[in-house]
């Protein structure tokens, strides 16, 4: 049980550490808009799932995800300077879809009352 509380702060801490490299340090003009939304790190720290999602749609998702892939290298090494770890994970970064499931559920929902409203006044 340990395991899994220090595997989720160290997910924590990558997650902060991640948000203020993208924001300050990270240069690449084709990315931009990105946040991270949730890091999930395996039991043994060689794996860190990194959940980005994407504030501006109008871009690439597919590309902005393989220049962060690409410079996992660099990110890493910044990682490496800032935590306390004998290992830094590999990163896989990935697209969060939770936050477009969520808006259309809430869409879905309040489609639904409202057609439920409509017929209960007939």
């Amino acid at each position: 049980m340990q395991d899994n509380g220090r595997t989720r702060r160290v997910g924590e801490q990558i997650q902060r550490e991640l948000a203020m490299l993208l924001q300050r340090d990270f240069k690449d003009p084709r990315v931009q808009w990105v946040t991270v939304s949730a890091v999930h790190v395996t039991r043994d720290f060689a794996h860190a799932k990194v959940f980005v999602t994407v504030l501006n749609k109008s871009e690439d998702i597919k590309q902005e995800l393989d220049i962060l892939n690409q410079a996992q290298r660099f990110f890493r090494h910044e990682l490496g300077k800032r935590m306390r770890l004998r290992t830094i994970p590999q990163l896989h970064f990935v697209y969060d879809e939770s936050i477009e499931r969520g808006s259309k559920l809430t869409r879905l929902i309040e489609d639904a009352v409202e057609k439920d409203g409509s017929q209960s006044e007939q």
